[in-house]
């Protein structure tokens, strides 16, 4: 990096000046400068690709910047590496976790920092050390678990254990709620008040502006590689940190009171049952009416049945019992419907996790777009795919649904979790589907995509389609339900007109105590 400007020695924690970084004709980083003050919770905040994540990498020694400088701790410092940052202090914690899945907690924490030759030695030595880091902060793991057998927020503390046992100081943590349940999420807030007031140094990159109010001691604003704004929380808010972000009025919350026109029955199921491999039922005799013109949300915390819901109405998985009716069909466990006939039916899924189930990461974005659809006549011809048919649909979608960059060819990894997120969703729209089922619509995904993803899901309901939003926000279950079902422990505790609902009032069916489970069978 060319040390164009030298930061000041202050009482800084982080002073990054004059931060410049292109990937070919991308900049995704244009003259940042960026301070951020000792014992401190700093969030770091911008719509998808506006170089929050390439400015922390850098920071991290992930990249090496075009130019500008760096100081830690107020003294000139040279990144050129991850062994480099964590000599100074530094650690960060990715979105997706940086695990070996078939290691222990113990193990992981180890690996590549082992303080001594003799591993029983070593673990001694480690097992230590972590105790009194785990007492000291409350970050409570099972250190002889594997990490496949650990919930997501405990391979998260896993991983801020592991930066803390390298002498981590500065913390950088990427969007570290957005897989976490309501229970996960307080218990990181909880343990990040407790480093801030040990005296640790947090950067947050986040998509969630709540969470900077209640967190944050200060936010940085970035738009288009840029920083556009920066205060102390007290000077700011949610409107005004979404319009530095989107560069416009952000409307998030529900578009006007009417009702949704609700018609014909297009999906029923009824005396649905789903039992895991250990026999442990997740859906308890589950029914459902999807009608034509409404959007029907499922709220929940994270667990209590969701994921098996969506998948079998997708086809994905058959239940133990129940049955379905679906385009003028019914379906029973043994001859359960497919994804193929789901599709054939009219239905799409926009899955809850991209990654493992919407789209094939090393997949060209082309590949992505007409995954599952790949044999319509419009992308094949006597067996033979039409690539170039496939192209160009794939630049109708990211044109229309603000897909960036609009380059058919990159790789699926290469695109941001909200574009990839949009690329999904325009799928399976553009098909233009009956019955429409989304899981955490907009998971990972910045404000503007939000507003996007939205008003897309509200055009689909005003053109008859009927559907079925599981999110696990309930500002967005709020924003875009005319009617809202609530899971709990694989239960249907509560149906209600979104006329009758609240944040609290949903938030208490959520947790509730079933009487089924208090009384004797």
């Amino acid at each position: 990096m060319t040390n164009q400007q030298s930061p000041a020695a202050d009482a800084s924690a982080v002073y990054m000046a004059g931060i410049s970084k292109r990937f070919g004709a991308v900049r995704a980083n244009d003259g940042v400068d960026l301070r951020v003050q000792r014992g401190t919770v700093h969030g770091i905040v911008g719509e998808n690709g506006a170089g929050k994540s390439t400015l922390m990498s850098i920071l991290y020694g992930f990249y090496t910047a075009d130019s500008g400088s760096i100081a830690v701790f107020g003294q000139p410092a040279t990144i050129r590496n991850a062994h480099e940052a964590i000599a100074l202090g530094i650690g960060m914690v990715h979105q997706h976790f940086m695990l070996v899945d078939t290691l222990t907690a113990l193990e992981n924490v180890m690996l590549g920092a082992e303080p001594h030759a003799l591993l029983h030695k070593a673990e001694a030595i480690v097992r230590s050390k972590l105790a009194a880091l785990m007492q000291s902060t409350g970050l409570r793991v099972d250190l002889d678990a594997t990490v496949e057998q650990l919930s997501v927020g405990d391979r998260q503390r896993l991983e801020i254990l592991k930066a803390l046992y390298r002498g981590a100081k500065i913390l950088i943590l990427d969007e570290p709620t957005a897989v976490l349940t309501p229970q996960e999420t307080e218990q990181l807030f909880e343990v990040l008040a407790r480093l801030r007031a040990q005296g640790s140094t947090i950067l947050l990159i986040t998509h969630k502006l709540k969470e900077v109010m209640r967190l944050c001691d200060a936010v940085t604003v970035m738009r288009a590689g840029k920083v556009v704004h920066t205060c102390a929380i007290g000077q700011a808010s949610v409107e005004i940190l979404a319009e530095a972000m989107v560069g416009r009025k952000v409307n998030m919350g529900r578009q006007g009171d009417a009702l949704a026109h609700v018609g014909q029955v297009l999906l029923q199921a009824s005396g649905i049952v789903v039992r895991d491999a250990l026999q442990v039922t997740r859906l308890h005799d589950f029914a459902l009416t999807l009608r034509a013109g409404e959007i029907v949300g499922v709220a929940g915390v994270a667990g209590n049945g969701q994921s098996e819901l969506l998948e079998v109405l997708s086809g994905l998985l058959a239940p133990s019992a129940g049955q379905l009716a679906l385009g003028g069909r019914q379906f029973k466990p043994g001859s359960w419907l497919t994804p193929s006939v789901a599709r054939a039916l009219g239905l799409a899924h926009v899955p809850e996790d991209r990654h493992a189930r919407a789209m094939v990461m090393g997949f060209a974005a082309w590949e992505s777009a007409v995954l599952g659809y790949e044999g319509l006549p419009a992308y094949s011809s006597g067996g033979w795919m039409r690539v170039g048919a496939m192209r160009a649909a794939t630049a109708a979608m990211m044109e229309r649904f603000d897909v960036r960059p609009r380059n058919p060819a990159l790789v699926s990894a290469k695109f941001s979790g909200g574009n990839q997120q949009k690329l999904v969703l325009a799928r399976e729209i553009g098909q233009s589907p009956q019955v429409l089922l989304v899981g955490q619509p907009t998971r990972g995904v910045d404000i503007g995509a939000i507003e996007f993803i939205h008003a897309q899901l509200r055009a689909m309901r005003d053109a008859g389609c009927a559907v079925l939003v599981v999110s696990s926000e309930l500002d967005e279950i709020l924003a875009l339900s005319d009617r809202v079902l609530v899971l709990n422990q694989g239960r249907v505790t509560g149906e209600l007109p979104i006329a009758d609902c609240s944040e609290a009032k949903l938030g208490l069916l959520m947790v509730e105590t079933q009487e089924s489970e208090k009384s004797p069978a």
